[in-house]
């Protein structure tokens, strides 16, 4: 894995949220808010406000879980990588994993055991995804988190993509995404990185403490940002009123 720039902790979070916008509870939210998460602007402090609100209503009990010194950085995968790479055990994927939730292994399974029931109907939706990425462009960015460059690597948005384009084939999954990093000398105290009973009790105890969760009222952020923009727009409607005919 090759960091090759540093992006801002704003930017990552654009990214998760695109890739969580198709969700039947932002719904209410797509008109008014659809320009600044399909097109956002990261170095505008108003909408990356609302654009982490709009991320906490879903994930924040995710993202709370981070050391507060990741520092994100988008990256390049080499072959080599692929064995550190681990989806989180959760879900379906335990079932598919079989005790290793190393990305490459949960591809060998797909492909050589036949699953039943729900889980079949999981794989089924991955293989879909894996057959359309073959064939078209993919521009959205997948989210990883380690220690660094040299240790095990979690995803931590993007597992369905990413085992997708493995499936196709590792130059599938190197040239269809963006891939961005969060690192931090901490990280193994973070359950998604690290599943211990120490940090499944500090997550069970931060989701009980914001089981009403002011970060994802974006109400909270939006009368500042509508006044910022009443304001902005008066000031361009004046200097069009002064201008001489």
């Amino acid at each position: 894995m090759k960091k090759v720039r540093q992006v801002s902790e704003a930017a990552a979070i654009a990214e998760f949220l695109r890739n969580e916008f198709y969700h039947a509870e932002f719904q209410p939210d797509r008109h008014e808010f659809e320009r600044l998460v399909l097109e956002p602007n990261v170095e505008d402090e108003r909408e990356n406000a609302i654009r982490r609100a709009l991320l906490f209503r879903r994930r924040g009990h995710m993202w709370r879980e981070l050391p507060l010194d990741t520092e994100w950085w988008e990256v390049s995968l080499d072959l080599e990588d692929l064995h550190r790479i681990h989806v989180f055990p959760r879900a379906h994927w335990r079932k598919i994993a079989n005790g290793s939730f190393k990305v490459g292994d949960i591809v060998r399974r797909i492909r050589s055991t036949k699953f039943r029931g729900r889980t079949q109907v999981f794989i089924s939706k991955i293989e879909a995804l894996s057959y359309r990425l073959r064939q078209h462009e993919d521009n959205s960015a997948i989210l990883l988190i380690s220690v660094d460059e040299n240790s095990p690597v979690t995803i931590l948005e993007g597992n369905h993509r990413l085992t997708a384009a493995l499936l196709a084939s590792p130059s599938v999954l190197q040239g269809r995404f963006r891939v961005l990093c969060g690192f931090s000398p901490r990280m193994h105290q973070s359950c998604w990185y690290q599943t211990t009973v120490g940090n499944l009790l500090r997550y069970a105890k931060n989701r009980l403490f914001n089981l009403r969760d002011r970060e994802a009222d974006v109400y909270r952020v939006l009368p500042q940002y509508a006044r910022t923009e009443l304001r902005s727009a008066t000031a361009s409607a004046s200097k069009v009123l002064a201008e001489p005919k």
